[in-house]
Order: structure tokens, then C-alpha cells, then sequence
């Protein structure tokens, strides 16, 4: 059997970017994975918040 790598996907935080600038108390956040080969820089995606009741930008944080 052949030895499995440590592999490229990394686990990776998506947090809302209008709730900041809103005001509205608690944060919106999110964990999914990505391929870091293939994705180099930060993820950008459209995801539900559930403070602002809405779908909202989330931005890939640290």
C-alpha cells in the first residue's frame, strides 16, 4: 500500500464583511475547506447570515 500524504486541502474560516460595518452584534462565520495548490489567494463567497437575515459576502479570514 502506498503512503498517503499530509494532501492539499486546508480547512479555512469565512466570516461576513457587511455585519462589521452594520453594527449588528454576533458574527457570522463559517468553516469549509479548500485546495491551497489550486486556490492561492482568499475565498470570496456568498453564504446566508443569519444575524442580518440575508445572504451576505463572506471573506476568507487568517
Amino acid at each position: 500500500m502506498a503512503k498517503k500524504g499530509k494532501g492539499n486541502r486546508v480547512q479555512v474560516i469565512l466570516e461576513c464583511t457587511e455585519q462589521k460595518a452594520t453594527g449588528v452584534p454576533g458574527i457570522s462565520r463559517y468553516i469549509t475547506t479548500k485546495n491551497k495548490k489550486n486556490t492561492v489567494d482568499r475565498l470570496e463567497r456568498k453564504k446566508y447570515n443569519p444575524y442580518l437575515k440575508r445572504v451576505t459576502v463572506h471573506k476568507e479570514i487568517k
